[in-house]
C-alpha cells in the first residue's frame, strides 16, 4: 500500500474553504430568521475569519478545538440556553476538525497522490451527496423518537423539550400503549398473525429457492418472475385481488387469511435471499452425501440446510418484519377481530390524533434496527462460511 505525504495547505485556501462551508451554514441560520442572503454573507465572513485567527493564534489542533467548542457553546448557552450551547459546541466542534483536516492535508489521504484538485473535489462531494441524501431518509425516523416522550399532547417540540426542562418529558404515551386495551389487542393479532405468516414464507420460499436454483427445471426465470411479483406490483392492487379472491372462496376476514395474504408477500424475500446463498453453495456437497449413502431429505437437512440457514434467517427476519409493519393488506383482507398494530396505527391517525402513535413507531424503529442488525450479521456469517470474506 503507498504511504501519502500529507501537505500542509496555506492559510488562504483553508479560509476560502472553510467561508464556503460557513455560507452554508449561514443559509439555514439566516432563513430561520428571515434573511437567507444575510446568513450568507454573515456565515461566510465570520467562518474565513474564524479560520485566519485559529490557524495564527493556535497551532496546535487539539488546543484550538476545544478553545472553538468552549466559546461557541458559552454563545449559544448566553443567547439561546442549553440547546444553543449544545448547537453551538458541536458547530465548534466541527469547524475545529475541519480548519485543521484542511490545513494539515489531511483531506488527500484518501486519494491517490497522482489525484488531480478537481479529482479530489469530487471524492469527497460525493461522499457528502451520499451524506445529505442519507440525513433527509433518517430524519423523520429521528424526529419521532423524541417526540414520543413529549409531556404535551401535541406532535411537535413544546418550549420545554427545547429547553431540556425535565417537565416536557414523560412516559406517559407509552404506559397508554401497555395499558390501554385498544393497543393491546392489535399488538397481540400482530404477534399471533406475523410470526405464522414468517413460518410459511420461509416453508414455501426456500422450497421454491431451492427448486429454481436446479439447472435442470424448465422455465426457471418465468416461475422466479411470478414469484416475486408481490414484491414488484404496488400493493394496493395486490390488496385488491387478495379481496376480490379471498372474499370467494370464504376467506376474507379470516384469520388465516390474513396469515396466507402476508405469507405471500413475504415469500418473495425468501427466495431472494436464499437464492443468493445458494449462488456459491457448492453442489458436488449433495452428489457426495448421495454417493455415501444420503437420501434427499438428510442430505438437505445435514448438508445444504448448515450452510444456506443464515439465507433462510435472513429472509424470514425480512418476511417477519414485512408482516408486523403491514396495513395495506390487512385493511383489505382482515376485519376488525385482525386489526393489528399498523391498523390501529392508521386508525389514530384518521380518528383521532393520538401521540400514541409515536410511541408505538418509536418501539417498531427500535424492532426493526434490531431485526435488521441481525440481518447484517447473518450475511457476514453466511459470506464467511462460503469462504467470500476472511473469518
Amino acid at each position: 500500500m503507498a504511504i501519502v505525504a500529507l501537505r500542509p495547505q496555506t492559510t488562504p485556501f483553508v479560509a476560502s474553504v472553510t467561508s464556503a462551508f460557513g455560507a452554508f451554514f449561514g443559509l439555514f441560520a439566516g432563513t430561520s430568521q428571515g434573511s437567507g442572503i444575510l446568513g450568507v454573507i454573515l456565515g461566510a465572513i465570520i467562518a474565513g475569519g474564524l479560520a485566519f485567527g485559529l490557524l495564527s493564534a493556535f497551532p496546535q489542533r487539539r488546543a484550538a478545538t476545544w478553545a472553538l467548542i468552549v466559546v461557541l457553546g458559552l454563545l449559544g448557552l448566553v443567547f439561546v440556553g442549553a440547546p444553543g450551547a449544545v448547537l453551538g459546541a458541536a458547530t465548534g466542534w466541527f469547524f475545529g476538525w475541519l480548519i485543521f483536516w484542511l490545513a494539515e492535508g489531511r483531506y488527500r489521504a484518501g486519494v491517490p497522490p497522482y489525484a488531480t484538485p478537481a479529482q479530489v473535489l469530487w471524492h469527497h462531494a460525493f461522499r457528502v451527496i451520499c451524506g445529505v441524501i442519507f440525513f433527509f431518509l433518517i430524519a423523520p425516523i429521528v424526529v419521532v423518537m423524541p417526540l414520543s416522550f413529549n409531556a404535551q399532547d401535541f406532535f411537535t417540540f413544546t418550549p420545554e423539550m427545547l429547553s431540556f426542562s425535565p417537565e416536557g418529558y414523560s412516559l406517559k404515551h407509552y404506559d397508554d400503549f401497555f395499558t390501554n386495551s385498544d393497543w393491546q389487542n392489535a399488538l397481540w393479532n400482530s404477534v399471533r398473525i406475523a410470526p405464522a405468516a414468517t413460518l410459511l414464507s420461509v416453508g414455501f420460499g426456500t422450497l421454491a429457492a431451492i427448486g429454481l436454483s436446479q439447472p435442470h427445471v424448465p422455465f426457471r426465470r418465468a416461475i422466479m418472475a411470478i414469484l416475486i411479483s408481490p414484491m414488484i406490483v404496488p400493493l394496493i392492487i395486490s390488496a385488491a385481488g387478495m379481496y376480490f379472491f379471498y372474499s370467494r372462496i370464504g376467506l376474507q376476514g379470516t384469520y388465516f387469511g390474513v396469515v396466507l395474504a402476508h405469507a405471500a408477500l413475504g415469500i418473495p424475500f425468501v427466495i431472494i435471499t436464499v437464492t443468493a446463498t445458494l449462488v456459491g453453495f457448492d453442489q458436488s456437497l449433495t452428489r457426495a452425501a448421495a454417493n455415501m449413502g444420503a437420501n434427499p431429505l438428510t442430505t438437505f437437512f445435514k448438508v445444504q440446510m448448515p450452510l444456506i440457514l443464515p439465507g433462510v434467517i435472513s429472509g424470514g427476519l425480512f418476511a417477519f418484519i414485512t408482516s408486523f409493519d403491514e396495513v395495506v393488506v390487512v385493511l383489505f383482507v382482515g376485519s376488525a377481530g385482525q386489526k393489528t398494530l399498523p391498523w390501529q396505527m392508521f386508525t389514530g391517525l384518521r380518528e383521532q390524533i393520538s401521540p400514541t402513535i409515536l410511541a408505538v413507531a418509536t418501539i417498531l424503529v427500535v424492532l426493526s434496527i434490531g431485526l435488521l442488525t441481525m440481518v447484517e450479521i447473518l450475511r457476514r456469517r453466511s459470506e464467511r462460511l462460503r469462504g467470500m470474506s476472511p473469518g
